[in-house]
C-alpha cells in the first residue's frame, strides 16, 4: 500500500482555452454526486503555481505518492523536473496517454501554447530542423530557463517517452518522433492487441527505468466522452479502456506519480467530462492502495 498525497494545480496559463483550471473543483463536484469521500480520504495540497516544481520534489522525498491533478498539460513539465530533482541518479521513463504528443517548441509551435510542449521542454529539444518560427529574444530566454530548471537538462532521453493514443500531431512533432523512434500505441493497435497487452508492452519498453511517471490527458478518450476539454479528438479511447489501462499501468512498482489534466467544465455538459475522469482517478487510487 502507497502513501499518497493529491497535488492540486489549478493553472491554465498554457492552454490556449480558458477554464482547465476549474477542471479540479469539477472533479470534486463530480464525487460528490457520487456520494464519495475520496478527497476528504487522503492527503491534499493546492500547489502555488510558481512553487509546484518545489513541492512535487519534497512529496516524493517524504516517500508519498503524487497525484497530481493539474489544469493544462504544460504542468508537466514541472512534474518531471520535480520528479528528476527528487532523484537525479534515477533513470527517468514516461508514459504519455494522451491525443496530442505535446513535443512543439517555440521553433515550432502554431499556437503558441506551453500546453503542447511539455515534452520539448523535459527532453531539452528545440528541433531546429523543423523550424518555422522566429521566436524574439525574450521567448529564446525563457525557453532556457526551462529547459534548465533543477540545473538537469535533458531530464529525460526520447526513447524512454511512450506514447499512447496520440493521434494528433503536426508535421514538426512527427519528425522528432519518426527521429527518436518514439513508439505510439494507436486506438487500433489499443483494440487489436487490448489494453492489458498494450500496458505490459508499454511498461517493458521502459524497463531500463528506474522510475516512470504516467500522464494522463482526458483527451485521449474519444471526442463523443470528452467534450469537457479544450482539444477533444475523434477516434479515442472509451472511458472503460481508459480506467482499465491506468489500472493496469498502476500495478507496476516502478511508477512513481499518476498526473491527470485538460478537464474543462465550461466546454461541459452535465459535468460528464470530470464524471468520467474521477472514475478512472478512482481506478488509478484504488490500485495504487490495493498493491
Amino acid at each position: 500500500m502507497r502513501n499518497l498525497k493529491i497535488l492540486e494545480v489549478k493553472s491554465e496559463i498554457g492552454a490556449g482555452t480558458r477554464g482547465a483550471s476549474m477542471g479540479i473543483d469539477a472533479v470534486k463536484i463530480a464525487a460528490l454526486d457520487f456520494g464519495s469521500r475520496y478527497f476528504k480520504q487522503y492527503k491534499t495540497v493546492e500547489v502555488q503555481n510558481e512553487n509546484h516544481l518545489l513541492l512535487e520534489s519534497r512529496t516524493i522525498k517524504n516517500n508519498e505518492f503524487p497525484i497530481v491533478l493539474s489544469g493544462d498539460h504544460s504542468s508537466a513539465a514541472g512534474t518531471i523536473a520535480g520528479i528528476k530533482i527528487a532523484n537525479p541518479k534515477l533513470r527517468l521513463g514516461v508514459i504519455w496517454i494522451d491525443a496530442h504528443a505535446d513535443i512543439h517548441t517555440p521553433y515550432t509551435t502554431p499556437s503558441g501554447n506551453v500546453h503542447g510542449m511539455p515534452l520539448a521542454v523535459s527532453i531539452a529539444e528545440d528541433n531546429i530542423e523543423s523550424k518555422v518560427n522566429k521566436p524574439d529574444q525574450e521567448t529564446i530566454n525563457y525557453w532556457y530557463q526551462l529547459k534548465n530548471v533543477g540545473g538537469i537538462s535533458p531530464k529525460i532521453t526520447p526513447k524512454d517517452v511512450v506514447y499512447i493514443n496520440v493521434r494528433d500531431t503536426e508535421k514538426q512533432e512527427e519528425f522528432l518522433m519518426k527521429k527518436f523512434g518514439m513508439k505510439n500505441f494507436t486506438t487500433a493497435e489499443i483494440r487489436r492487441k487490448g489494453v492489458e497487452k498494450v500496458a505490459i508492452e508499454a511498461l517493458a519498453l521502459l524497463d531500463d527505468c528506474d522510475l516512470i511517471y504516467v500522464s494522463f490527458d482526458v483527451d485521449c478518450m474519444d471526442a463523443s466522452i470528452s467534450k469537457g476539454t479544450g482539444t477533444p479528438v475523434p477516434n479515442g479511447i472509451t472511458e472503460k479502456e481508459a480506467g482499465n489501462l491506468v489500472a493496469r499501468l498502476m500495478q507496476s512498482e516502478k511508477v512513481c506519480c499518476f498526473e491527470m489534466v485538460e478537464i474543462n467544465p465550461t466546454l461541459d455538459k452535465e459535468n460528464l467530462m470530470a464524471e468520467n475522469a474521477f472514475e478512472i482517478l478512482v481506478r488509478a487510487t484504488n490500485q495504487l492502495i490495493n498493491d
